[in-house]
């Protein structure tokens, strides 16, 4: 449920900050009359960048705590702080207040690193016959925040809809569920790390886990892969929706609809298709093919034509991306040694969520610079040299359980 509700509240926010900061025509319009639409594209891809960085800080800091003062404080902590910073996001709107804004990312970003938290949570709790299962229902759980939060947002943020719907409802909405999940948490949740550790807590652990991962022996051509693949998964997702909204018009509405069907594509991606793919090839003969297939597949939204082609094209890009996520995870753990399993993971948290940071305030300049359709051409070029280097550089199956993974550097 915290997983479900945390993905929701981020998932609101997607079709509504776009019509905020890119979009003059809008009434939701923030930012003032004499500012170029250049200048906001930077403002937007920098708002959007807060969070990730300052997650990416925060989240080791946060997981050291949890193993040291128990997960259920750090969670109903971590919680609070991203209902305070959902209000400061509504009340920074209601003010036309282009710090609070900012400041309402960054606070979240800092308190909100919550979910491995509950990854570690319901790790204490799993049995080996049943974690498979239980991790398999947190998998659920994002697909369902991602289909459930887009379409909230784009609706409630929707006058069209309800007459008293607006930009700030979403945000005062998403405060109110992070509320409701603190409560049912302070009810419900027992601790479940019954031992806490006592080693230091280390507040440079992210830039330790960036450092590890790319002076690692084996494994940093993985590291280096997975970073450019995410990164551009990130110039993709930042832009997508001030694509949507230059190239086609959407309102909020129109936006928070389509990312939901994005979402139910994945779902299914991640239901269906990928554990049948997983029985008939190996995650490296799997990745060979869609590494490269999922940069191409992005091309096939700027396909000409009324933004209808887009039903067709989505599937088949939720197919490759749905299937690549989960594989290169996948052969990552299988790549480790099963003695550092937690580490290596933590490693990859830590390059992803960086690999989530740069790419917003990149794709502000190049969107400034150029349009928001660029920020998908750089998207799809770096997936594909991702896939590219994957070939090259890795050419054999890791051998499961002693973590010698055939890896050229």
């Amino acid at each position: 449920m915290t997983i479900l509700i945390d993905l929701i509240g981020i998932g609101i926010l997607i079709p509504v900050m776009p019509q905020l900061l890119t979009n003059p025509d809008s009434p939701a319009y923030l930012l003032s009359a004499g500012m170029t639409i250049d200048q906001s594209y930077v403002i937007f891809g920098a708002l959007i960048a807060a969070y990730p960085l300052a997650q990416f800080f925060a989240s080791p800091i946060l997981g050291q705590l949890s193993d040291r003062f128990g997960r259920r404080p750090i969670l109903l902590y971590s919680i609070f702080g991203t209902a305070i910073g959902y209000a400061l996001f509504a009340v920074a709107i209601m003010t036309r207040n282009i710090p609070l804004l900012f400041f309402s990312r960054i606070l979240p970003g800092i308190t909100g690193g919550n979910l491995p938290v509950a990854q570690a949570a319901i790790a204490d709790i799993s049995t080996p016959n049943d974690r498979t299962k239980n991790f398999g229902y947190m998998g659920a759980a994002f697909g369902l925040g991602f289909i459930i939060g887009p379409y909230i947002g784009g609706q409630m943020a929707d006058p069209s809809v309800l007459s008293w719907f607006g930009p700030t409802v979403p945000f005062w909405f998403a405060a109110l569920l992070a509320l409701i999940n603190m409560t049912l948490l302070w009810l419900f949740l027992p601790e479940t790390s019954p031992r806490q550790a006592k080693e230091r807590v280390h507040v440079s652990q992210a830039l330790r886990h960036i450092v590890k991962a790319f002076t690692h022996e084996r494994l940093r051509a993985l590291f280096f892969i997975t970073f450019l693949f995410q990164g551009g998964f990130g110039f993709f997702t930042t832009f997508f929706g001030v694509y949507l909204i230059d190239r086609y018009g959407f309102t909020e509405s129109a936006t928070g609809n389509f990312f939901a069907y994005v979402g139910m594509w994945i779902v299914l991606t991640q239901a269906i298709v990928t554990p049948r793919a997983s029985r008939l090839w190996s995650e490296r003969r799997i990745l060979n093919v869609t590494l490269i297939a999922t940069g191409l597949a992005l091309l096939l939204f700027l396909w000409p034509g009324a933004w209808t082609t887009m039903l067709w094209t989505t599937p088949i890009f939720a197919l490759f991306n749905g299937v690549t996520q989960a594989n290169m995870m996948a052969f990552l753990s299988r790549s480790a040694g099963a003695d550092v399993q937690g580490e290596i993971l933590g490693i990859n948290s830590s390059v992803t969520a960086l690999s989530q940071s740069l790419p917003p305030i990149l794709s502000g300049f190049i969107a400034a610079q150029t349009s928001p359709t660029a920020t998908i051409y750089v998207a799809s070029v770096i997936m594909v040299i991702a896939g590219m280097l994957f070939i090259v550089f890795v050419r054999r199956e890791p051998t499961r359980g002693v973590g010698e993974a055939s890896i050229a550097h």
